[in-house]
């Protein structure tokens, strides 16, 4: 008779059989003659909740064979027969047609979501795992339910300067943020590869928002808002990286099984603020990246995701002893350990991108 809908558990696939099982034991042994049909009418109804249209259909059938053996059986006259039969077909009838109709809705909202899907990550395109001397892997955990991402962004290219990667998180969250994600992953694609340095990349990002900003400014779809990013770039070679802080959550360095949080010497202020950084140009700092060692990069849902007792989740703890792990286990255990943490809770977007520079156990 097909299978139950995933998910639905043993007891919505046990539920019709049993009704039907019970609705006859019912119809013939029951003092009263009327007992039985409840069971048997809402039999079809529900099988449509675990079962397929066409195994609902066959379930009413059965259901009316049933009401009119059991009918029969009990030696009722023929009008009482058809009566029976009558009411548990027409309560059948009208359970098919709501199956029929969920069914539909189903469709039609599972081929909207994957449209969604599709259009959401346009504007966020995975990175691609392996890149120069680097194995790369990317998660992403939207606050909005049903939604493939939100506030948070990253991106990752080969330029003439190296590798570089960005990490960034505009303000707000959900999908009234996608729009200004779409601007600075557009603005990052196209300065990373004229840009000399990290700060005139930077430098351009903030121009972009500005303008985009200024343009959408006083419409339904404006992006007003500062945007926080970390900026990377790590040469041919993969033995630097180089980091630019404009106010984003600073990254972790990943070396023979310690982790160290690379807190910027002089904190900037996020992308589109408008105001001048109190310390001049920002600064790039540079660090070795031997061998075997990863760069985990995340947004503000992975550093201030809180458990029950509103407590922030600490990243070096959620990444000790993974040192030597693969780039998507790193992803894959850091993800894991914030929503045991949290308790599934989806406080706020979350996004990590992982960079593991190969060596003896890091290359995927």
């Amino acid at each position: 008779m097909g299978g139950p809908a995933d998910g639905m558990g043993r007891v919505p696939y046990l539920a019709p059989p049993l009704l039907l099982l019970g609705g006859v034991a019912a119809a013939v042994f029951a003092p009263k003659p009327y007992y039985g049909l409840p069971l048997l009418a809402c039999t079809s109804m529900v099988a449509g909740m675990s079962y397929s249209f066409r195994s609902s259909a066959l379930f009413a059938l059965a259901a009316s064979v049933a009401a009119a053996a059991s009918a029969g059986y009990a030696g009722r006259e023929g009008s009482v027969l058809l009566t029976d039969v009558a009411a548990v077909l027409a309560v059948s009838i009208v359970g098919l047609w709501i199956k029929w109709l969920v069914d539909r809705q189903g469709r039609n909202l599972a081929v909207a979501l994957n449209v969604a899907e599709a259009a959401q990550r346009a504007v966020l395109p995975a990175p691609p795992t392996d890149v120069g001397p680097l194995a790369v892997a990317d998660r992403y955990v939207a606050a909005q339910l049903g939604a493939a991402i939100g506030g948070d962004l990253y991106a990752l290219q080969e330029t003439p300067f190296g590798i570089r990667a960005m990490i960034g998180d505009v303000r707000g969250k959900g999908l009234p943020a996608v729009s200004a994600v779409s601007v600075a992953v557009g603005a990052f694609r196209e300065a990373a590869e004229h840009a000399p340095t990290l700060h005139d990349l930077a430098d351009r990002l903030d121009r972009a928002l500005d303008r985009e900003g200024e343009r959408r400014r006083d419409t339904e779809d404006d992006i007003e808002g500062f945007v926080t990013a970390l900026l990377v770039q790590i040469p041919p070679s993969g033995d630097t990286v180089t980091i630019l802080n404009r106010g984003h959550p600073p990254p972790y360095l990943l070396h023979q099984g310690n982790v160290t949080c690379l807190e910027p010497t002089h904190p900037e202020l996020p992308l589109s603020t408008g105001l001048d950084s109190s310390h001049g140009e920002p600064v790039e700092e540079t660090f070795p990246f031997a061998p075997d060692d990863s760069l985990v990069l995340v947004t503000d849902g992975v550093t201030e995701a809180r458990n029950r007792q509103g407590e922030f989740f600490d990243v070096q703890w959620g990444l000790g002893g993974t040192a030597l792990r693969r780039a998507d286990e790193l992803a894959d255990a850091l993800v894991k350990a914030v929503t045991e943490w949290t308790g599934g809770q989806r406080q706020d977007d979350m996004a990590v991108l992982v960079l593991t520079r190969a060596g003896r156990e890091a290359r995927r």
